[in-house]
């Protein structure tokens, strides 16, 4: 009897100092005060913002781990979220309130837990809970809310507001191109030069030779290429000079041969259009940079263009150039081969002169008028940049979000 009473004494005894083992594992933590979850605002119906006081346990190694049911009973097994206990501050909050940005419809997608394919107008709920080593505790109260999609980004608003600001300063300009076709665009000397360039071929009996870049039809810099060619083509035209063209690629040696052919109609002289003239020189790089070289050494052009974007054959081209004699403009907005085009040829279009050059050569309302809205868009950003950052640094920042992305 004696050996069974203290058999029984043991085994509580045991148990009790375990309990006490386990007990000095665990911490006491704090959930936070509340839980709130509310549809994103200004979002496409798919988002649920959470948003959240910070709790005093929070520590670098305490997780907030948020649960998300299709139901308010449950079950909470479907993690939404986990974030370490000191990230994720809403702005301005100093560290005080938490918020994310959720999307519990593609989470419980994905689990293969939702009860139908809506997107919209379906009730979410959620449960936050807190956990650090082996302690946790959750909220009090189940947050829950719609995602409702918006027709209107009010985050975007101030983007709106300058497209709108931009295309009407574009329409005033264009109207008044209109009415002032002499407007006034800084002088470029490589497109004045052009004249000189061509006079000298007529006079030397030579052609004239334009390389486009390497790019295709889809590059800015290429349609850029083909519109100064077109007006090139038409001086050649006047001048009754011989113009050849050759291209990398076969689409933009169509595009070429359209372009030229209706400047020589342009000018009255389409029976000087010669089709072969534009030609496909190459396929592959530098097959095309031994083609061109090998055209250049051999008929020796008094003026050589080179319109586009280029890469490692810019300097091969130009040297060669050089070496004939001839006459050399180019144009690119590659500024790793800028240097190059510089040093080898007698004028050089840097970046976007490239892309005004059309509009310098045609004196087209429409292309004046666009080239100075974007010249004075320019400058405002410009002035918006440095008052802007003056201000911020005087500690006055609502500028910056004038011009947030949204």
């Amino acid at each position: 009897m004696y050996k069974i009473f203290s058999t029984v004494i043991s085994i509580i005894l045991v148990f009790s100092y375990a309990g006490q083992i386990s007990g000095a594992d665990q911490k006491i933590i704090i959930s936070p005060t509340d839980f709130e979850a509310f549809d994103t605002p200004s979002d496409d119906g798919t988002s649920v913002s959470l948003r959240w006081p910070s709790s005093p346990s929070e520590s670098p190694d305490a997780e907030y781990v948020v649960y998300v049911s299709e139901n308010r009973n449950g079950p909470f097994v479907t993690e939404v979220l986990r974030i370490n206990s000191q990230t994720m501050y809403e702005d301005n909050s100093h560290s005080q309130f938490h918020y994310v940005e959720v999307n519990p419809g593609k989470i419980l997608s994905r689990k293969g837990e939702r009860k139908n394919n809506r997107k919209e107008k379906e009730e979410h709920f959620f449960k936050l809970v807190l956990m650090s080593g082996s302690s946790t505790v959750e909220t009090k109260n189940i947050a829950s809310a719609f995602s409702r999609g918006d027709w209107f980004d009010w985050k975007k608003l101030n983007n709106f507001v300058l497209m709108i600001s931009f295309v009407v300063l574009v329409l005033f300009f264009l109207n008044h191109a209109k009415k002032s076709p002499n407007l006034f665009i800084r002088k470029i000397n490589g497109l004045d030069a052009i004249d000189e360039a061509l006079g000298r071929a007529t006079e030397m009996g030579k052609p004239a030779l334009f390389v486009h870049g390497l790019n295709g039809m889809g590059s800015i810099s290429t349609i850029a290429a083909v519109n100064i060619l077109g007006r090139i083509a038409y001086r050649i035209a006047e001048y009754d000079t011989t113009l050849k063209v050759s291209n990398i690629d076969p689409i933009v040696m169509s595009v070429s041969q359209e372009v030229v052919k209706e400047s020589y109609l342009e000018a009255g002289r389409p029976d000087a259009y010669v089709q072969d003239n534009i030609f496909l020189a190459a396929s592959e790089q530098f097959p095309y940079v031994a083609a061109v070289s090998g055209i250049m050494v051999r008929e020796k052009p008094a003026t050589n263009f080179f319109m586009g974007y280029f890469y490692a054959e810019s300097l091969i081209l130009t040297e060669t150039g050089a070496n004939t004699g001839a006459i050399q403009i180019a144009a690119t907005d590659s500024y790793t081969q800028l240097p190059f085009f510089i040093t080898t040829c007698d004028y050089t279009l840097i970046g976007e002169e490239l892309y005004a050059a059309s509009a310098y050569l045609s004196r087209e309302p429409l292309l004046l008028g666009s080239l100075r809205a974007q010249d004075v868009g320019k400058g405002v950003l410009i002035a918006a940049l440095v008052i802007g950052t003056i201000l911020v640094t005087c500690g006055i920042g609502f500028v910056r979000y004038l011009f947030m992305a949204g």
